[in-house]
């Protein structure tokens, strides 16, 4: 039984300091860091709550995180398995999926909410029909998913190389 535990902790221990995982983790913390400096200098922060909100959770914004973590995900793993390696496939077509998420299926549903919510408002203020507006949820533009993936592709290759 205590051999069985200790083969559990060090496989715990691998997993928490694989450059793959650690390089994942510092590509969306730096992302998301990045992503609160620019709106508290930009003065669209109004509450320490907002402030970590942003920082752990919310989505959208310069850099994209998602963008990000799948970047420094796909380039650790290149680097690690090589790029014929099925892991590496497997990450590619990951990055892929998500990217193409973050620019258009994220950002469509986003637009179209938000228009939905300014119809609703129209029509609750002329007393037409009662309104409960539908969470916007915001996508990427294509300009802050090719700096996530930039900002990835460089932690991925820092943590790689080390």
């Amino acid at each position: 039984m205590k051999r069985m535990d200790a083969s559990l902790r060090d496989q715990v221990q691998q997993f928490f300091s694989s450059p793959v995982f650690l390089a994942c983790v510092f590509s969306w913390l730096s992302a998301q860091v990045i992503k609160t400096v620019i709106k508290l200098f930009s003065g669209k922060i109004r509450s320490i709550g907002e402030l970590f909100e942003l920082l752990i959770w919310r989505t959208g914004s310069m850099p994209s995180a998602h963008s990000a973590l799948v970047s420094s995900l796909c380039t650790s793993i290149g680097f690690r398995s090589g790029i014929a390696s099925d892991v590496f496939m497997l990450s590619a077509c990951f990055f892929f999926v998500t990217v193409r998420d973050a620019l258009g299926v994220r950002r469509a549903s986003g637009i179209q909410a938000r228009k939905l919510n300014e119809i609703g408002a129209a029509l609750q203020e002329q007393q037409i029909h009662a309104y409960r507006p539908i969470k916007e949820v915001q996508g990427h533009t294509p300009l802050e998913v090719c700096v996530g993936v930039l900002l990835g592709f460089f932690v991925g290759v820092a943590f790689s190389v080390l």
